[in-house]
């Protein structure tokens, strides 16, 4: 069996989109909403099986990695988020880069010697890497307007992979996966009026004006935190909310913290632009904590917790 193991995210679906499109090959889809990390215990390998893991930190899955290589499965991992202790085993390809300025999709498209770096462009500015992305799209001379509409449609894309779970989303991240496959490249799918390009556009736009008028639990000269309703249309939002925040005010942490359906809170958060570090450091202090150095979440904090995240999340970057 060949299995494709990937973030339901912009960039977990755009690294695969651009193996895809190089190698077209029949493969079982796994994936889930983009806090849905633990994905590669989704999968019961057996000897022989072809296994490529995007975008989910690998040490978030080293056990069922370890099942993976013991099974005889052969394991390719991309990814940029903390990793843990690299196994060193014959029958697994890592291309780990943990660079804050680095994205899965840019790994991939370094290994595909940049074959579909529009899109690997587009993921970029969807993981808020809107400077590196900016500079690889000033490589290739493309124009503002070509810039803002990848900025758009990273972010779109990234925006749909939010919520508790799949019913919350736009699209089933494989779907939109499947969507997306048929054009090389994003500016193809701009050009598409029929494309989900537009479908989530007007999504996106209807969600960021309810968010408008979030409720703001700390601002200081440090950090930012604001509370969401346990609504769809927050879950959809927290992600890109907080960089969007964190655009506005570079010098700033910004936790987006919403309420769920468990009697706790799901939290977001991002470094700040100025200072790209310290994200995962905080939320790993939290028991459902993970992520990257520029930004990470907690999937789920308890109420009792959520003053003494905004005590770390203040006193880090004083």
């Amino acid at each position: 069996m060949k299995y494709d193991v990937f973030n339901g995210d912009a960039d977990g679906i755009i690294a695969l989109l651009q193996l895809q499109l190089a190698n077209p090959t029949e493969t079982v889809k796994v994936t889930g909403v983009k806090r849905d990390i633990q994905l590669l215990k989704k999968v019961t390998p057996q000897s022989g099986d072809c296994i490529r893991v995007l975008d989910i930190s690998m040490e978030k899955n080293m056990s069922a990695l370890h099942d993976a290589l013991t099974a005889g499965a052969k394991v390719m991992y991309v990814d940029h988020h903390k990793a843990g202790d690299i196994p060193n085993h014959a029958n697994l390809f890592p291309h780990i880069d943990l660079d804050a300025n680095m994205c899965t999709s840019l790994i991939v498209s370094d290994l595909l010697d940049k074959q579909f770096h529009l899109w690997a462009i587009t993921a970029a500015y969807g993981d808020n890497l809107f400077a590196k992305a900016d500079a690889e799209a000033d490589k290739l001379k493309l124009s503002e307007l070509q810039k803002s509409q990848l900025k758009a449609f990273g972010t779109y894309i990234n925006y749909n992979g939010y919520g508790s779970e799949v019913a919350d989303l736009h699209f089933p991240p494989e779907d939109l996966y499947e969507q997306l496959l048929q054009y090389k490249s994003p500016l193809d799918a701009i050009n598409d009026e029929s494309s989900a390009y537009y479908t989530l556009e007007r999504a996106y736009k209807a969600d960021m004006k309810k968010a408008a008028g979030a409720k703001v639990l700390h601002d200081c000269d440090t950090a930012k935190v604001i509370l969401l309703d346990d609504e769809p249309w927050a879950r959809r939002v927290s992600g890109v909310l907080g960089n969007d925040l964190a655009n506005q005010a570079s010098t700033k942490a910004h936790g987006v913290v919403t309420s769920n359906n468990k009697g706790s809170y799901t939290v977001s958060v991002r470094a700040p632009l100025s200072n790209k570090q310290g994200a995962v450091d905080i939320c790993s202090k939290f028991a459902t904590g993970g992520g990257r150095a520029a930004a990470a979440g907690i999937n789920e904090l308890p109420e009792s917790q959520l003053s003494n995240f905004i005590t770390e999340l203040v006193g880090y970057y004083k």
